[in-house]
């Protein structure tokens, strides 16, 4: 693979920097999918304008569900939302490869359920994501996410959730927020697109 200017710009880094992903709306568009097969699931056909107007991380206020009956759609839902064909967002699977063939570790802190790990390591390697034996941390709560990253004394780490990223002001890991609709009023650095992301990690 021919690497990219930009990534070449971290040869000026630490060669053994570590480098932490979460995965859903962070490296791949998950919740926009998932919008996609309510709206297939309910028949409905609700607009990605609404979608991309929404102020909360759950999705199912546009099909006329209530708090309950969203939950209960999303847990029915789970292994299609996860395991068909959602999309990276462009140009994250790239970066992630690029970085993995530069020798820099690729760690992955996901809060999907337990019993989707395993599924959900092999997904990942299936789309062609860098995975490495013992990088990949899945099955906590949000909040349980710092204490992995502080244990791993990640240099940079990447995720949509500021509960997480916020609770990361007093470690010396650098945190990059992924631009969401719900996450707005959030002072992070913040990655709109990920061909700027080696441009924030240098920053």
């Amino acid at each position: 693979m021919r690497l990219t200017s930009s990534t070449r710009l971290l040869e000026g880094k630490k060669n053994n920097m570590k480098f932490g992903f979460d995965i859903d709306d962070t490296l791949i568009d998950l919740r926009a999918h998932a919008f996609a097969l309510y709206n297939k699931k309910l028949g409905k056909n609700v607009g990605l304008e609404v979608f991309h107007a929404m102020q909360r991380v759950e999705i199912h206020e546009p099909f006329g569900l209530t708090d309950a009956e969203g939950a209960a759609m999303w847990n029915s839902s789970l292994e299609e939302i996860y395991f068909t064909d959602c999309p990276a967002f462009e140009r994250a699977l790239e970066t992630l490869q690029e970085l993995a063939q530069q020798g820099y570790d690729i760690y992955y802190i996901t809060s999907r359920p337990k019993q989707y790990c395993e599924q959900t390591q092999a997904w990942m390697k299936a789309q062609g994501f860098p995975i490495t034996e013992g990088h990949f941390f899945c099955g906590m709560q949000d909040t349980e996410k710092v204490a992995i990253i502080k244990e791993l004394a990640l240099d940079v780490y990447v995720d949509d959730k500021p509960a997480v990223l916020e609770t990361l002001q007093d470690v010396n890991t650098k945190v990059i927020l992924k631009n969401q609709s719900y996450n707005k009023h959030v002072e992070l650095p913040r990655l709109n697109h990920w061909q700027d992301f080696l441009g924030l990690v240098n920053n």
